[in-house]
Protein backbone atom coordinates (compact mmCIF):
# COMPACT_ATOMS: atom_id res chain seq x y z
CA UNK A 1 0.00 0.00 0.00
CA UNK A 2 1.22 3.25 -1.31
CA UNK A 3 0.95 6.02 1.04
CA UNK A 4 0.59 9.96 -0.77
CA UNK A 5 1.56 12.53 2.64
CA UNK A 6 0.87 16.55 2.46
CA UNK A 7 1.82 18.40 4.95
CA UNK A 8 1.26 22.77 5.32
CA UNK A 9 0.15 23.05 8.91
CA UNK A 10 2.63 25.96 9.07
CA UNK A 11 5.73 27.44 7.54
CA UNK A 12 6.86 24.12 5.88
CA UNK A 13 5.60 22.79 2.91
CA UNK A 14 6.37 18.37 2.63
CA UNK A 15 5.03 16.06 0.29
CA UNK A 16 6.34 12.28 0.60
CA UNK A 17 5.70 9.16 -0.49
CA UNK A 18 5.21 5.87 1.91
CA UNK A 19 4.95 2.27 0.94
CA UNK A 20 4.17 -0.39 3.68
CA UNK A 21 6.27 -2.56 2.32
CA UNK A 22 9.39 -0.71 1.20
CA UNK A 23 9.42 2.47 3.46
CA UNK A 24 10.04 5.93 2.49
CA UNK A 25 10.09 6.31 -1.26
CA UNK A 26 10.44 9.79 -1.64
CA UNK A 27 10.34 12.50 -0.13
CA UNK A 28 10.67 16.78 -0.35
CA UNK A 29 9.95 20.09 2.02
CA UNK A 30 10.26 23.52 1.55
CA UNK A 31 10.80 25.93 4.67
CA UNK A 32 9.47 29.60 4.81
CA UNK A 33 11.75 30.36 7.47
CA UNK A 34 13.82 32.94 4.99
CA UNK A 35 10.95 34.32 3.94
CA UNK A 36 9.48 34.82 7.82
CA UNK A 37 12.79 36.16 9.10
CA UNK A 38 12.16 39.95 7.85
CA UNK A 39 9.23 39.86 10.29
CA UNK A 40 10.40 37.93 13.52
CA UNK A 41 7.83 35.10 13.42
CA UNK A 42 5.22 33.29 10.83
CA UNK A 43 2.85 35.50 9.21
CA UNK A 44 -0.14 33.21 8.29
CA UNK A 45 -1.03 35.23 4.81
CA UNK A 46 2.04 34.68 3.51
CA UNK A 47 2.57 31.30 4.69
CA UNK A 48 -0.42 30.44 3.00
CA UNK A 49 0.17 32.03 -0.54
CA UNK A 50 3.87 29.70 -0.39
CA UNK A 51 2.31 26.63 0.04
CA UNK A 52 0.43 27.55 -3.09
CA UNK A 53 3.47 28.00 -4.64
CA UNK A 54 5.65 25.04 -3.42
CA UNK A 55 2.87 22.18 -3.16
CA UNK A 56 2.74 21.23 -6.75
CA UNK A 57 6.34 21.67 -8.05
CA UNK A 58 7.11 19.05 -4.67
CA UNK A 59 4.50 16.39 -5.24
CA UNK A 60 6.27 16.43 -9.16
CA UNK A 61 9.71 15.87 -7.45
CA UNK A 62 8.23 13.03 -5.02
CA UNK A 63 7.17 10.99 -7.69
CA UNK A 64 10.05 11.38 -9.51
CA UNK A 65 12.54 10.53 -7.37
CA UNK A 66 10.03 7.43 -6.47
CA UNK A 67 9.97 6.75 -10.01
CA UNK A 68 6.34 6.01 -10.07
CA UNK A 69 2.89 7.35 -11.83
CA UNK A 70 -0.02 9.21 -9.68
CA UNK A 71 -2.44 6.35 -10.46
CA UNK A 72 0.22 4.00 -8.17
CA UNK A 73 -0.87 5.63 -4.99
CA UNK A 74 -3.62 3.60 -2.81
CA UNK A 75 -4.62 6.64 -0.60
CA UNK A 76 -3.54 10.27 0.31
CA UNK A 77 -3.26 11.61 3.66
CA UNK A 78 -2.80 15.15 4.56
CA UNK A 79 -2.72 17.31 7.80
CA UNK A 80 -5.87 18.32 8.83
CA UNK A 81 -4.85 19.97 11.96
CA UNK A 82 -4.00 21.85 14.42
CA UNK A 83 -2.27 24.20 12.37
CA UNK A 84 -2.77 27.86 10.91
CA UNK A 85 -6.26 27.64 9.13
CA UNK A 86 -5.24 29.19 5.55
CA UNK A 87 -2.30 26.99 5.58
CA UNK A 88 -4.62 24.01 6.72
CA UNK A 89 -6.75 24.49 3.62
CA UNK A 90 -3.62 24.71 0.82
CA UNK A 91 -2.71 20.71 1.92
CA UNK A 92 -6.38 19.62 2.49
CA UNK A 93 -7.85 21.28 -1.27
CA UNK A 94 -4.03 19.74 -3.00
CA UNK A 95 -4.90 16.74 -1.25
CA UNK A 96 -8.67 16.19 -1.82
CA UNK A 97 -8.55 17.75 -5.27
CA UNK A 98 -5.67 15.46 -6.60
CA UNK A 99 -7.74 11.90 -4.62
CA UNK A 100 -11.11 13.35 -6.76
CA UNK A 101 -8.84 13.21 -9.76
CA UNK A 102 -7.23 9.70 -9.00
CA UNK A 103 -10.47 8.24 -7.23
CA UNK A 104 -8.37 7.66 -4.61
CA UNK A 105 -9.41 7.78 -1.18
CA UNK A 106 -8.42 9.88 1.10
CA UNK A 107 -7.73 11.28 5.14
CA UNK A 108 -7.08 13.64 7.28
CA UNK A 109 -4.42 13.64 10.16
CA UNK A 110 -3.68 15.21 13.31
CA UNK A 111 -0.49 17.07 12.62
CA UNK A 112 0.91 15.73 16.67
CA UNK A 113 0.15 12.52 15.52
CA UNK A 114 2.35 12.50 12.60
CA UNK A 115 5.38 14.12 15.39
CA UNK A 116 4.37 11.43 18.03
CA UNK A 117 4.81 8.68 15.37
CA UNK A 118 8.11 10.00 13.49
CA UNK A 119 10.29 8.08 15.39
CA UNK A 120 8.79 4.38 14.50
CA UNK A 121 10.04 5.40 10.94
CA UNK A 122 13.92 4.65 12.53
CA UNK A 123 15.81 1.59 11.80
CA UNK A 124 15.16 0.65 15.53
CA UNK A 125 11.66 2.00 16.26
CA UNK A 126 10.38 1.55 19.57
CA UNK A 127 7.65 -0.54 20.59
CA UNK A 128 4.31 0.06 22.26
CA UNK A 129 3.67 1.65 25.06
CA UNK A 130 6.14 4.11 26.21
CA UNK A 131 5.88 8.10 27.16
CA UNK A 132 6.21 10.69 24.15
CA UNK A 133 7.56 14.11 25.08
CA UNK A 134 6.01 16.03 22.26
CA UNK A 135 8.14 19.62 22.18
CA UNK A 136 7.94 22.34 19.54
CA UNK A 137 6.98 25.46 19.12
CA UNK A 138 3.40 25.32 19.59
CA UNK A 139 2.74 22.47 21.73
CA UNK A 140 4.69 21.15 24.98
CA UNK A 141 2.31 17.84 25.79
CA UNK A 142 3.52 14.70 27.85
CA UNK A 143 1.78 11.69 26.31
CA UNK A 144 1.22 7.81 27.06
CA UNK A 145 1.24 5.95 24.15
CA UNK A 146 -0.43 2.49 23.74
CA UNK A 147 -0.73 1.75 20.53
CA UNK A 148 -1.83 4.33 17.07
CA UNK A 149 -4.84 6.39 18.58
CA UNK A 150 -4.35 5.20 21.96
CA UNK A 151 -3.14 8.54 23.84
CA UNK A 152 -3.53 9.69 27.35
CA UNK A 153 -2.50 13.24 28.09
CA UNK A 154 -0.66 13.25 31.07
CA UNK A 155 0.59 16.79 31.45
CA UNK A 156 1.41 19.68 28.89
CA UNK A 157 1.86 23.36 29.51
CA UNK A 158 -0.03 26.09 31.20
CA UNK A 159 1.04 28.82 28.63
CA UNK A 160 4.42 29.28 26.08
CA UNK A 161 5.17 25.92 25.05
CA UNK A 162 8.72 25.66 24.94
CA UNK A 163 9.67 26.22 21.70
CA UNK A 164 7.51 29.22 22.00
CA UNK A 165 9.76 30.60 24.94
CA UNK A 166 12.85 29.51 22.85
CA UNK A 167 11.91 31.73 20.04
CA UNK A 168 11.10 34.40 22.18
CA UNK A 169 13.98 34.53 24.42
CA UNK A 170 16.25 34.63 21.57
CA UNK A 171 14.47 37.42 20.14
CA UNK A 172 15.41 38.86 23.29
CA UNK A 173 18.83 38.68 22.74
CA UNK A 174 18.52 39.96 19.49
CA UNK A 175 18.97 36.99 18.01
CA UNK A 176 16.12 36.95 15.11
CA UNK A 177 14.15 34.19 13.80
CA UNK A 178 13.92 31.45 14.06
CA UNK A 179 15.01 31.49 17.66
CA UNK A 180 15.43 28.07 18.72
CA UNK A 181 18.79 27.02 17.13
CA UNK A 182 20.53 30.31 17.64
CA UNK A 183 19.59 30.55 21.54
CA UNK A 184 21.19 26.87 21.27
CA UNK A 185 24.24 27.77 19.68
CA UNK A 186 24.65 30.30 21.27
CA UNK A 187 24.61 28.62 24.87
CA UNK A 188 27.39 26.67 23.89
CA UNK A 189 29.86 29.58 24.69
CA UNK A 190 28.12 30.73 27.74
CA UNK A 191 28.98 29.75 31.75
CA UNK A 192 26.19 28.00 33.80
CA UNK A 193 26.76 29.45 36.50
CA UNK A 194 26.73 32.83 35.30
CA UNK A 195 22.92 33.46 35.31
CA UNK A 196 20.12 31.14 37.45
CA UNK A 197 17.47 31.16 35.70
CA UNK A 198 13.57 29.66 37.68
CA UNK A 199 12.72 26.38 36.75
CA UNK A 200 9.08 27.08 36.74
CA UNK A 201 6.76 23.99 37.77
CA UNK A 202 9.99 22.16 38.33
CA UNK A 203 8.59 20.84 41.64
CA UNK A 204 4.98 20.88 41.41
CA UNK A 205 3.05 17.38 41.98
CA UNK A 206 1.69 17.29 38.25
CA UNK A 207 3.23 16.73 34.67
CA UNK A 208 2.01 20.74 33.46
CA UNK A 209 4.49 23.25 32.32
CA UNK A 210 5.04 26.38 32.30
CA UNK A 211 7.45 28.80 30.47
CA UNK A 212 6.25 31.79 30.39
CA UNK A 213 7.80 33.01 33.96
CA UNK A 214 11.13 31.96 32.31
CA UNK A 215 11.09 34.24 29.20
CA UNK A 216 10.17 37.13 31.63
CA UNK A 217 12.96 36.34 33.89
CA UNK A 218 15.18 36.55 30.64
CA UNK A 219 13.61 39.81 29.60
CA UNK A 220 14.12 41.07 33.16
CA UNK A 221 17.95 39.96 32.98
CA UNK A 222 17.97 41.92 29.55
CA UNK A 223 16.50 45.01 30.81
CA UNK A 224 18.82 45.19 34.09
CA UNK A 225 22.07 44.74 31.24
CA UNK A 226 20.80 46.98 28.48
CA UNK A 227 23.61 49.34 28.48
CA UNK A 228 26.00 47.17 28.60
CA UNK A 229 24.94 43.85 27.06
CA UNK A 230 27.95 42.44 25.74
CA UNK A 231 28.19 39.17 23.32
CA UNK A 232 29.71 36.89 26.31
CA UNK A 233 26.39 38.57 28.29
CA UNK A 234 24.33 37.29 25.89
CA UNK A 235 26.00 33.75 25.71
CA UNK A 236 25.61 33.61 29.77
CA UNK A 237 22.15 34.18 29.62
CA UNK A 238 21.63 31.83 26.61
CA UNK A 239 23.07 29.34 28.43
CA UNK A 240 21.12 30.11 31.89
CA UNK A 241 17.96 29.52 29.58
CA UNK A 242 18.76 26.34 27.60
CA UNK A 243 19.12 25.06 30.64
CA UNK A 244 16.34 25.98 32.67
CA UNK A 245 14.38 24.39 29.65
CA UNK A 246 16.19 20.99 29.72
CA UNK A 247 16.28 20.81 33.68
CA UNK A 248 12.31 21.24 33.63
CA UNK A 249 11.87 19.00 30.60
CA UNK A 250 14.15 16.25 31.51
CA UNK A 251 12.79 16.39 34.96
CA UNK A 252 9.20 15.92 33.92
CA UNK A 253 10.25 12.82 31.56
CA UNK A 254 11.43 11.05 34.56
CA UNK A 255 8.76 11.61 36.90
CA UNK A 256 6.26 10.33 33.63
CA UNK A 257 8.81 7.53 33.43
CA UNK A 258 8.57 6.95 37.03
CA UNK A 259 4.20 6.75 37.29
CA UNK A 260 3.67 4.94 34.36
CA UNK A 261 6.43 2.33 34.90
CA UNK A 262 7.55 2.56 31.36
CA UNK A 263 11.31 2.17 29.81
CA UNK A 264 10.84 3.85 26.79
CA UNK A 265 10.60 7.66 26.00
CA UNK A 266 9.69 8.64 22.57
CA UNK A 267 10.96 12.62 21.96
CA UNK A 268 9.47 14.34 18.84
CA UNK A 269 8.97 17.43 17.41
CA UNK A 270 11.17 20.66 16.54
CA UNK A 271 12.47 20.81 20.09
CA UNK A 272 13.76 17.58 20.00
CA UNK A 273 16.35 18.31 17.51
CA UNK A 274 18.01 20.37 20.52
CA UNK A 275 21.44 19.20 21.13
CA UNK A 276 20.87 19.99 25.01
CA UNK A 277 18.05 18.42 25.27
CA UNK A 278 19.15 15.44 23.98
CA UNK A 279 22.39 15.24 25.92
CA UNK A 280 20.48 15.65 29.19
CA UNK A 281 17.76 13.19 28.19
CA UNK A 282 20.79 10.69 27.28
CA UNK A 283 22.33 11.16 30.75
CA UNK A 284 19.41 10.63 32.31
CA UNK A 285 18.57 7.38 30.30
CA UNK A 286 22.09 6.00 31.08
CA UNK A 287 21.82 6.75 34.75
CA UNK A 288 18.01 5.29 34.99
CA UNK A 289 18.16 2.16 32.50
CA UNK A 290 15.57 3.39 29.94
CA UNK A 291 15.62 4.46 26.32
CA UNK A 292 15.22 7.61 24.59
CA UNK A 293 14.06 7.21 20.83
CA UNK A 294 14.41 10.33 18.39
CA UNK A 295 13.52 10.89 15.09
CA UNK A 296 15.71 11.55 12.26
CA UNK A 297 16.63 15.03 12.14
CA UNK A 298 15.42 15.67 9.09
CA UNK A 299 11.77 14.59 10.74
CA UNK A 300 12.05 16.20 13.51
CA UNK A 301 10.59 19.37 12.49
CA UNK A 302 6.98 19.40 10.48
CA UNK A 303 7.30 17.29 7.13
CA UNK A 304 4.97 14.97 4.82
CA UNK A 305 6.78 11.45 5.50
CA UNK A 306 5.56 11.17 8.98
CA UNK A 307 1.90 12.75 7.46
CA UNK A 308 2.18 9.72 5.12
CA UNK A 309 3.60 7.22 7.48
CA UNK A 310 0.63 7.98 10.14
CA UNK A 311 -1.62 7.81 7.57
CA UNK A 312 -0.30 4.00 6.40
CA UNK A 313 -0.71 3.02 10.68
CA UNK A 314 -3.94 4.06 9.96
CA UNK A 315 -5.04 2.66 7.66
CA UNK A 316 -3.34 -0.69 8.72
CA UNK A 317 -5.38 -0.26 11.88
CA UNK A 318 -8.28 0.84 10.38
CA UNK A 319 -9.01 0.23 6.57
CA UNK A 320 -12.29 2.25 6.31
CA UNK A 321 -10.82 5.40 7.88
CA UNK A 322 -10.16 6.93 4.19
CA UNK A 323 -13.53 8.11 2.60
CA UNK A 324 -13.96 9.27 -0.76
CA UNK A 325 -15.88 12.39 0.33
CA UNK A 326 -13.91 15.01 -1.24
CA UNK A 327 -15.78 17.50 0.79
CA UNK A 328 -12.68 18.56 3.03
CA UNK A 329 -12.41 20.45 6.37
CA UNK A 330 -9.61 21.62 8.63
CA UNK A 331 -9.21 21.29 12.34
CA UNK A 332 -7.07 24.59 13.37
CA UNK A 333 -7.43 23.56 17.27
CA UNK A 334 -7.53 19.73 17.52
CA UNK A 335 -6.34 17.91 21.06
CA UNK A 336 -4.40 15.30 20.30
CA UNK A 337 -5.98 13.10 22.93
CA UNK A 338 -9.49 13.28 21.00
CA UNK A 339 -8.17 10.58 18.68
CA UNK A 340 -9.31 7.04 18.63
CA UNK A 341 -9.19 4.26 16.17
Amino acid sequence: MIILGVESSCDETGIALYDTQRGLLAHALHSQVAMHEAYGGVVPELASRDHIRRAIPLLEQVFAEAAIERGAVDAIAYTQGPGLAGALLVGASVACGLALALDRPVLGIHHLEGHLLSPLLAADPPAFPFVALLVSGGHTQLMRVDGVGQYTLLGETVDDAAGEAFDKSAKLLGLGYPGGPAISRLAEFGDPMAYQLPRPMLHSKNLDFSFSGLKTAVLTVVKKKTTNLCEQDKADIARGFVDAVVDVLVAKCMTALKQTGLKRLVVAGGVGANLQLRAGLDAAARKRRFRVFYPALEFCTDNGAMIAFAGALRLQAQPDAATRNYAFTVRPRWPLDELRI
